[in-house]
């Protein structure tokens, strides 16, 4: 007879990811346990292996999960009627927005992702790539003569600006929505003024 699923199950799942993840975080992950996590959901190991059979299947389905609903996020912004310049700072924005409240899931991609299989990880960086592109074509079209034929330099520009999003929580922990939106539209005004310098630098050679 098939197990039935209980009707909280969802609601524990995401208590574990949210928890876990913090574990990981402070810890690290080689030196979390599963007995760690179980205590800080204040539940038994039992039942932490009742959802997962090893640390790094949680490791993989926090990522997983994490990254996904940020690339639903950002590459599912209905921006189709806005200028590319007013583009970037949505996308910026919504970046900042969606941040809040991940730190624990945000540091533990670095450490986190080379130790997932090869399979796990493409799957990743799947979710990270499709954002990467959303923002690279915006930037594309802000500044065409800047990156033309050089996939290196719109790679470069763009990666740029997701350092500039993805290390707010290192130096503004506990930030608000409003400092969020301040910080997304210097970010974007400086990427927008910056790949047009590019342009301009482009079109006087």
């Amino acid at each position: 007879m098939a197990r039935t699923i209980a009707k909280d199950h969802d609601q524990k799942r995401t208590h574990i990811l949210k928890t876990a993840a913090r574990v990981f975080a402070n810890a690290g992950f080689a030196r979390a346990s599963m007995s760690q996590i179980a205590t800080a959901c204040g539940i038994s190991k039992a039942n932490i292996y009742h959802y997962y059979d090893s640390k790094d299947a949680l490791l993989f389905d926090i990522l997983d999960t994490y990254l996904s609903e940020l690339r639903d996020r950002l590459c599912g912004l209905d921006m189709s009627a806005a200028a590319p310049e007013d583009r970037v700072t949505y996308f910026v924005r919504e970046a900042l927005l969606a941040y809040e409240g991940m730190d624990a899931e945000h540091k533990i991609q670095s450490e986190g992702l080379p130790l997932l299989s090869s399979e796990q990880q493409e799957v990743l960086k799947a979710y990270q790539r499709e954002m990467v592109r959303r923002l690279s074509d915006t930037l594309r079209e802000i500044a065409p003569a800047a990156f033309e034929g050089d996939g290196n330099r719109l790679r470069s520009a763009t990666m740029s600006v997701f350092g500039m999003i993805n290390w707010f929580y290192m130096w503004n922990p506990g930030a608000d929505r409003a400092a969020r939106e301040d910080y997304a539209q210097l970010v974007a005004s400086m990427s927008v003024n910056g790949v047009r310098g590019l342009d301009t630098q482009s079109d006087s050679l």
